[in-house]
């Protein structure tokens, strides 16, 4: 017998909604703070940058000027 999974099937057990992060509440980690940064300013959009977020919004963040930007997954 084959294993047919494929990687769309299992996608939502590789990634959490940031909501539900253990860790979601603690200040952004150095890598999200520089990356948000960057692309806040890619996208003409200086307000989605913010110091004092936490891990969880910044990720939200990122995938939202992600989107915005066409960067894909």
């Amino acid at each position: 017998m084959t294993d047919k999974t494929t990687a769309a099937d299992t996608s939502s057990n590789t990634e959490k909604n940031p909501d539900d992060w253990v860790s979601g509440d603690e200040p952004m980690t150095g890598a999200q703070k520089s990356y948000l940064q960057t692309l806040s300013e890619q996208a003409h959009q200086p307000d989605a940058f913010a110091e004092d977020i936490t891990k969880a919004e910044a990720s939200k963040r990122i995938d939202a000027l992600r989107s915005k930007l066409d960067l894909g997954e």
